[in-house]
């Protein structure tokens, strides 16, 4: 105790008579405060931790996934390094807090795969580059690849009814799919572009579940109508197990041409905020963003990345995120969803010889495409009786269905007036009978409605439209189906002047918008998008009116008292190939 005494005593005596001492004590102690600050935010930094690599043996242009924790919601300045090189922007399909998908690039080497965030870089796991291994891979002789033996018919038209037959389909299509030669013009993203997509096949289309093209699928006959958009080719099936050998079949279109040319590719995103909310029940908000459809000229659509992670990826053409919230009175936190998407659209123009055009048979009335096309839903009121008595006098005695789309065309154009802001949302687009003007909304429900009235199968399109200043505004236009052909867009706002800046000048609009389509248009739905409420019918849903999708609910909260605030941002242009 005396010696400890002392020593208070001696360092009292020094830090009173010397100036320079007590300088000394102050930034000694100012030392350790920051020592133990630095020492606590380290233990708090949640360092990235890789679990698996796969694969560990690969080579450039494979997809690898990483699986782990700590990764972050996004990726922002993270990233991945691979034998001393970091993976580029464009390199990375996913980046979420436990999965990390990369496209390999085409310099990749051997080497250590680190993962590195603002919180420190992971303990590294190994890469080896599949080139450099000379040992030769065994094949799985379990594995039943599928074999086409043959297709019949050997020449047959867009919409016709092939029968294939084989062996080893699979005994239901689940994920299996059909692909034929692709009429579009070839096309890829450009040098280092590509790795902004998996593994999609410009030179491909597939047969389309948003036009019944599947009818009949078995182990070893598969009946599949020609999709919009095939051309005289290849087709091959492929299943879990991999891909068929390939069948040429030639695939005529005697009553015209439709071509896809100046193929463009968007980076797109799509956000949505909540918050202020106040609930006194524990509740459910669900959220259901629309992607943009697969079609035709609209074939390539892949989700790259999000946040947070969805619940159901795909369901009914759309991505589901659902908050599960705790009995609270209020909660401040603000939720950011935000989901970013590479689309490959084209050019379509269409050349008809509409003389060689003839009324639909009844067999062709009998397809499960034609049925859904012409009837009556929430969107498309064709049993109207002012409607069928306009689109009847209209047409007069006219049956060639391109004839008759076509004066439609000519009658609203010559009758009618484009608004270029919108009207209300309670506005009924068949007020146009009467009022004769009305938004790009507006007619594109008209005049698919005069369409079905008279049994034509048409089809609303609601998506965005991109202007040359990489500006994005929801839009709507009109698709057609003529059989033996396919579809036939139309765009009636543009034709009659809507304001818009496009790339390139359009010399005569009402020429150009009857059957042709630039690619600044991106289709989020094609048609109404009836959704189910998932629980409870006394759930409280949201349905957003005259935006970038047809579908009958945005959002949806479970039984409870719960209010919140959404906020639903336009789409957004992020960049353009």
């Amino acid at each position: 105790m005396a010696d400890s005494s002392k020593v208070k005593n001696i360092f009292s005596l020094l830090f009173r008579k010397y100036s320079a001492f007590r300088v000394f004590s102050y930034l000694f102690v100012i030392a350790l405060v920051l020592s133990v600050i630095s020492f606590a935010t380290v233990k708090s930094k949640k360092v990235p931790v890789i679990d698996s690599i796969i694969p560990v043996v690969g080579s450039a242009g494979d997809t690898m996934i990483i699986r782990g924790t700590n990764f972050g919601q996004t990726r922002g300045t993270n990233y991945v390094e691979i034998g001393g090189n970091r993976i580029t922007a464009s390199g990375y399909i996913n980046w979420t807090e436990n999965l990390i998908k990369i496209v390999l690039p085409s310099n990749v080497q051997d080497g250590l795969v680190i993962v590195v965030t603002k919180s420190g870089k992971s303990s590294p796991g190994f890469f080896a580059n599949e080139a450099g291994i000379p040992i030769t891979v065994k094949q799985d002789t379990k594995t039943s690849l599928p074999v086409i033996t043959s297709v019949s018919p050997a020449v047959c038209k867009p919409g016709s009814l092939l029968t294939i037959t084989g062996s080893d389909f699979g005994t239901s299509r689940g994920t299996n799919k059909i692909y034929f030669t692709a009429a579009a013009e070839h096309s890829s993203l450009g040098t280092g572009q590509g790795e902004l997509v998996s593994d999609f096949d410009f030179n491909t289309i597939q047969a389309s579940e948003t036009n019944y093209d599947y009818e009949y699928w078995s182990d070893s006959e598969i009946r599949v109508r020609v999709p919009d958009g095939a051309a005289t080719g290849n087709i091959y099936i492929e299943t879990e197990k991999g891909k068929s050998n390939q069948f040429f079949e030639e695939i005529s279109t005697p009553i015209g041409s439709k071509s896809y040319n100046s193929p463009k590719t968007y980076i797109l995103q799509i956000n949505s905020d909540i918050d202020s909310i106040n609930t006194k029940n524990g509740t459910n908000i669900t959220l259901r963003f629309p992607r943009p459809v697969q079609i035709s000229w609209q074939p390539m659509v892949e989700l790259t990345e999000y946040s947070p992670q969805p619940i159901i990826m795909d369901y009914k053409n759309t991505i589901i995120h659902q908050l599960e919230l705790q009995k609270s009175s209020s909660q401040a936190k603000k939720f950011k969803f935000s989901h970013t998407f590479v689309i490959l659209t084209y050019n379509i123009q269409t050349q008809i010889n509409e003389n060689l055009i003839k009324p639909y048979s009844q067999s062709q009335k009998e397809r499960v495409l034609h049925k859904n096309a012409v009837c009556q839903n929430a969107l498309i009121q064709c049993e109207n009786e002012k409607v069928i008595n306009l689109a009847k006098q209209i047409v007069g005695k006219e049956v060639n269905p391109y004839k008759q789309a076509k004066l439609i065309y000519d009658y609203l154009l010559q009758n009618y007036k484009i608004l270029n802001s919108l009207r209300k949302a309670d506005e009924n687009p068949l007020d146009l009978i009467k009022d004769k003007k009305g938004d790009a909304y507006d007619f594109a429900i008209f005049y698919t409605t005069l369409l079905r009235s008279i049994k034509i199968p048409a089809a609303p399109m609601a998506g965005i439209l991109v202007d040359s200043e990489m500006k994005a505004k929801s839009h709507w236009w009109v698709e057609f189906y003529i059989e033996d052909f396919g579809w036939i867009p139309v765009d009636i706002a543009l034709a009659m002047g809507l304001e818009y800046k496009p790339f390139r000048t359009v010399e005569n609009l009402q020429d150009f918008y009857f059957g042709n389509l630039d690619s600044q248009h991106i289709a989020f739905s094609k048609d109404w998008n009836e959704i189910k409420q998932t629980i409870s019918h006394n759930n409280k849903i949201v349905y957003r009116p005259k935006t970038y999708a047809f579908q009958s609910i945005w959002e949806e909260s479970s039984e409870g008292n719960v209010n919140y605030s959404s906020l639903w941002n336009d789409p957004i242009i992020l960049g353009l190939y």
